[in-house]
């Protein structure tokens, strides 16, 4: 195969043109995985699209769990944006289903949160071993 050009990022894009619109997300058991994340987001799962069981989000991305049952699946990494008011009932539903939350991506400091950028965070893992963490504030990336 030959080797591709990266796109130019000098090219001017209006940053309001370009949105995330869905993602797959691989899970052993769809049904069990986009049941918990709802669950614990406090959003509701909708109807199958072909092999596919999405969960709608707040600012209109799905994600689309999809069932791999005959081969390993790569956890990855999953951050919500949620509102602050909702964040202690996230982590009041994690604790209710026994789910252990942490401060840290790497899982070492449990049944704590963070306080990043002047919100609260934890991550925690979903069913399909995916690494899932709630903001209430978002990151600030260096220019």
């Amino acid at each position: 195969m030959p080797h591709q050009q990266r796109p130019r990022s000098d090219v001017e894009r209006p940053a309001t043109a370009v949105q995330l619109n869905h993602t797959a997300v691989y899970a052993r058991d769809r049904r069990l995985s986009a049941e918990f994340i709802a669950a614990i987001l406090g959003v509701a799962v909708g109807a199958p699209f072909g092999p596919f069981l999405p969960v709608e989000l707040g600012n209109g991305v799905t994600l689309d769990y999809y069932e791999k049952r005959d081969e390993p699946i790569q956890p990855q990494h999953y951050a919500f944006l949620v509102p602050d008011e909702g964040f202690d009932a996230m982590i009041a539903r994690l604790e209710a289903v026994g789910v252990t939350y942490y401060a840290d991506p790497g899982h070492t400091d449990p049944g704590r949160i963070n306080r990043l950028f002047g919100g609260r965070g934890a991550y925690f893992d979903d069913p399909g071993g995916h690494n899932m963490e709630i903001i209430t504030r978002p990151y600030i990336h260096p220019q």
